[in-house]
């Protein structure tokens, strides 16, 4: 399980949401498909609203076209995902299947599904690092995404590098601690 930066916790929980950070260096070592489908169906088993499932993932690994566009879809600051063995987009269908109504928890959903492909590629050793940065306008046209479904997030997959491969600025970031709010700070009590 990867251990490289455990979290600091004022309460239990669990070691492998613990361990589960975004690191930004991946070794230019591949990701075992087998891994990937593991990954994949962790994220199979993600609760939904009315058991929807809303969640797609577009998959490229280094050197083929999916890996290419996904990297052209990456905005200038995310650009070191690029070396990411594994390329992942996170896509919402918005819409329930039964009833064509639209789903207003479809972004909520899919969030818990790529959470769950996190833990997993955390128990595998495997680092994961989610993104918001990326054209959702370019994924559309490379992709075709049709205007019911909506880009979501990148996900970069691989193992975890070396932080001296990065740029500096980089580097300090990698580095760092991990800082989180507080239980307190991300609790409302009604009284």
């Amino acid at each position: 399980m990867l251990k490289t930066k455990p979290a600091k916790t004022d309460h239990p929980i669990l070691p492998v949401i613990a361990n589960r950070w975004s690191p930004l260096a991946f070794a230019d070592q591949p990701v075992a498909e087998e891994q990937v489908m593991s990954l994949l169906e962790a994220a199979r088993w993600a609760p939904s609203s009315f058991n929807e499932q809303p969640w797609r993932y577009l998959v490229g690994y280094q050197g083929d076209e999916t890996h290419a566009k996904l990297a052209e879809c990456l905005v200038a600051g995310n650009a070191w995902a690029k070396e990411a063995p594994v390329l992942m987009l996170s896509i919402a269908k918005n819409f329930f299947a039964y009833d064509k109504k639209p789903n207003r928890h479809y972004l909520h959903d899919v969030g818990a599904a790529s959470a769950y492909l996190a833990l997993q590629a955390t128990e595998l050793d495997l680092a994961v690092h989610q993104m918001a940065g990326f054209s959702v306008k370019k994924a559309r046209e490379l992709f075709k995404i049709a205007e019911d479904h909506e880009p979501a997030a990148m996900i970069a997959i691989g193992h975890q590098g070396d932080s001296k491969t990065l740029p500096a600025d980089l580097q300090t970031r990698e580095q760092g601690p991990r800082v989180r709010k507080t239980v307190a700070e991300m609790t409302w009590r009604v009284e």
